[in-house]
């Protein structure tokens, strides 16, 4: 089921299951706000402080990058798409599945930012709840009549409780435990395994090269304006990548897959 709200001052859609799952989209950025299991508990960590009026990029949840990731470019921060107002495409409920598709062009894209991006190109963004895991399939399409070059994240940020008490399993360099901040890029591999204190969540993703690693730590925190000097130690970011830009020839298409499944004992 599709339903429509108000989240802050933004418009947001709400898919929900009928197994009781639920997902909440901002249509500004495609921005993940909330996505709850059927057993009612919040997986996504969101910034008490972060703003919901479309001033500036959301904080928490699972900001959507494009074309540029962080500063490796001379591009807007992380790219336009998080900072546009996107459009609700197709929606499907099949069996226990409810989903919602989410689209955007370089006609959407305010023109202050624009000018930074003269590119024709198309994105869709669909969230697909399916029980206890939800999938994002991302797509890039370049519209234009040459190639370009994009970088692209899901910069998912995961609700751990305490951050010192959670681990992650399955990257290349073995098992890491967290204690201070971090900022790390590693190769991609097929899955993850985010333990916390009380949970185990497994992360899958393909089309991707890396998986990103980011907490910013106590100081790094009480420099952040839309993150509570506390809020640090309750989540941990762990994203899907292409942190390198690379090209895409005119008229061809790129897609990636992210989804996290909550494991049972």
């Amino acid at each position: 089921m599709i339903s429509k709200e108000t989240v802050g001052a933004l418009p947001a859609i709400r898919i929900t299951a009928p197994d009781g799952a639920q997902a909440l989209v901002a249509l500004y950025g495609a921005h993940l706000l909330s996505w709850k299991t059927p057993d009612g508990r919040e997986r996504l960590f969101m910034s008490e402080r972060s703003p919901l009026d479309g001033s500036a990029a959301i904080r928490g949840g699972v900001p959507v990058i494009f074309p540029q990731f962080a500063t490796r470019g001379d591009g807007q921060r992380h790219g336009v798409a998080r900072l546009s107002a996107w459009q609700l495409g197709s929606t499907g409920d099949e069996g226990n599945q409810a989903s919602a598709e989410f689209l955007l062009t370089q006609d959407d894209v305010p023109s202050s930012l624009a000018q930074g991006w003269p590119h024709r190109f198309a994105l869709s963004l669909r969230f697909t709840l399916d029980g206890d895991t939800l999938r994002m399939d991302y797509h890039v399409h370049n519209t234009s009549g040459a190639s370009w070059d994009f970088a692209c994240a899901l910069h998912t940020y995961y609700a751990v409780g305490e951050f010192t008490k959670t681990s992650l399993h399955g990257l290349a360099c073995g098992t890491v435990n967290f204690a201070d901040a971090l900022d790390d890029i590693h190769p991609a591999t097929a899955a993850l395994e985010l333990q916390t204190a009380d949970s185990r969540l497994r992360l899958q993703q393909q089309g991707f090269t890396e998986w990103v690693v980011w907490n910013p730590g106590a100081k790094g925190a009480a420099a952040i304006a839309d993150l509570a000097d506390h809020e640090h130690s309750a989540f941990l970011c762990i994203e899907p990548a292409r942190v390198d830009k690379k090209p895409l020839a005119a008229g061809a298409e790129w897609r990636g897959t992210h989804s996290v499944t909550v494991l049972r004992a």
